[in-house]
C-alpha cells in the first residue's frame, strides 16, 4: 500500500486518454495544492501514448497501471483499493478545474461527518455559460429512475445566472466529479462492477443515501466538463447500457412498496422509448432498448442478494431527493422544464 499523509487523492481513471491528459491535467496540477493532494492517474490498459506521456510532461502524478480495461466501475474499484487518504476526488480526464476548486466540497466533508460525498458545481467546457448536463449542480431522480439535476431537466439545459449557488442536499453527484470517504467508499463496496459503465455512480449515491448518509452539491467550486451529451444521439452501446443499468439500479435499491408498480410503468415507458426511436430513424437504438431490457432479466437473478442487502441497510424511508412523481409527464404534459418547476 502506498501510504500517504495528504488528505485528497485525485484519481483519474483514463483509458486511451492521452490528448484529454495533455489538455486538462495541467490545470488539475496547478490548483491542487500539493501539500493538501496528490494527482493519481488509474490507467486502464490503454493502447495510445498514456502513460509515455504522463511520465514526461507530469512527472509529479503517480501512475496505478491496471492490467487491462476494467471499465468504469471497476476501474475506480480497482484503483482506490490502492488508495488510503482520507478522502478521493473521482475525477473524468476531460473536466478543466478551476483555482480553490478543492475548498468547498472538502470543507463540507470536514464540517459534517454525516455528509460523505460531494459535487462542484459543473459548467460544458464547451460552452461554458452554462450547465453541464450530466452533474450542473447536483442530482435528483424520479420515482421512475429518471435522473435530473439542479440546472438540467431531460435535455433542457439551463444557463448558470447564479440561480443554484445555495449548496443543497442531492441523490447523487456525477461521477465525472465526485468527492468521497475513500474508507465509506471501500465500505459499501464502491461502484458495481456489473454495470461496466453509465449510471453506476447514480446507483452507489442512492446506496448511500438510503442508508442515511448526506451527498451534497457545493457550488462554491466550479469545474468545466466537456462530457458527451454534445452529441445529438446517443450511440446504440450507450443505449443500452443506460437502460439496462437504469433498470438493475432500480431493482438494487426501490422500496418493496414501490417497485411493482414502477417496473410495470417503466415497460411501458421503454417501449415509448424505443418506439420514438424507431420513429426518428434511430433503428439501433430503438433494438438497444429491447436488448437492455432482455439483459436486465438476464442479470436480475444475480442481484436479488444485492437487492436483499441493501433494503436491509436502508434506515431512511423516505428519501427527499426522490421525487415521487413522473418526471416526464411534468415535462411533457404540464410543461415544467426547470429544476425550479418541479
Amino acid at each position: 500500500m502506498h501510504s500517504n499523509s495528504k488528505k485528497v487523492a485525485i484519481v483519474i481513471l483514463n483509458w486511451n486518454g492521452c490528448k484529454l491528459m495533455e489538455k486538462f491535467l495541467s490545470s488539475v496540477i496547478d490548483y491542487s495544492p500539493s501539500e493538501l493532494s496528490e494527482v493519481v492517474v488509474a490507467d486502464n490498459g490503454s493502447t495510445d501514448a498514456s502513460i509515455a506521456m504522463l511520465k514526461e510532461k507530469f512527472p509529479s502524478v503517480r501512475i496505478i497501471q491496471l492490467d487491462k480495461n476494467y471499465g468504469f466501475a471497476e476501474g475506480y474499484n480497482q484503483a482506490i483499493k490502492q488508495i488510503d487518504n482520507e478522502y478521493t476526488v473521482l475525477l473524468n480526464s476531460d473536466v478543466e478545474v478551476t483555482p480553490g476548486w478543492l475548498d468547498a466540497p472538502l470543507s463540507a466533508l470536514e464540517a459534517d461527518t454525516t455528509i460523505v460525498a460531494a459535487q462542484p458545481k459543473i459548467r460544458a467546457q464547451r460552452n461554458k455559460e452554462y450547465f453541464e448536463y450530466a452533474g450542473a449542480a447536483g442530482g435528483y431522480m424520479d420515482i421512475y429512475g429518471y435522473p435530473y439535476c439542479r440546472g438540467r431537466v431531460l435535455h433542457i439545459v439551463e444557463k448558470d445566472n447564479g440561480q443554484y449557488d445555495a449548496p443543497a442536499d442531492i441523490l447523487w453527484a456525477t461521477g465525472a466529479c465526485l468527492f468521497i470517504r475513500t474508507a465509506i467508499y471501500k465500505e459499501i463496496g464502491g461502484l458495481d462492477a456489473g454495470f461496466f459503465a453509465h449510471q453506476e455512480e447514480i446507483d452507489m449515491c442512492w446506496r448511500l443515501r438510503s442508508r442515511g448518509y448526506r451527498l451534497v452539491c457545493t457550488p462554491g467550486s466550479v469545474v468545466y466538463h466537456v462530457g458527451g451529451a454534445t452529441l445529438q444521439v446517443e450511440s446504440p452501446r450507450k443505449t443500452f447500457l443506460n437502460f439496462r443499468n437504469n433498470l438493475l439500479m432500480i431493482y438494487k435499491n426501490l422500496s418493496e412498496k414501490d417497485l411493482k408498480h414502477v417496473m410495470r410503468a417503466r415497460f411501458f415507458l421503454d417501449y415509448i422509448a424505443a418506439t420514438k426511436f424507431l420513429l426518428c430513424g434511430y433503428i439501433q437504438n430503438a433494438k438497444a432498448v429491447y436488448e437492455a431490457r432482455k439483459a436486465f432479466f438476464e442479470m436480475k437473478p444475480d442481484y436479488v442478494a444485492k437487492r436483499k442487502e441493501n433494503l436491509a441497510k436502508t434506515t431512511l424511508a423516505t428519501i427527499p431527493e426522490l421525487m415521487r412523481n413522473s418526471l416526464i409527464l411534468s415535462f411533457y404534459l404540464k410543461g415544467k422544464k426547470k429544476f425550479t418547476d418541479l
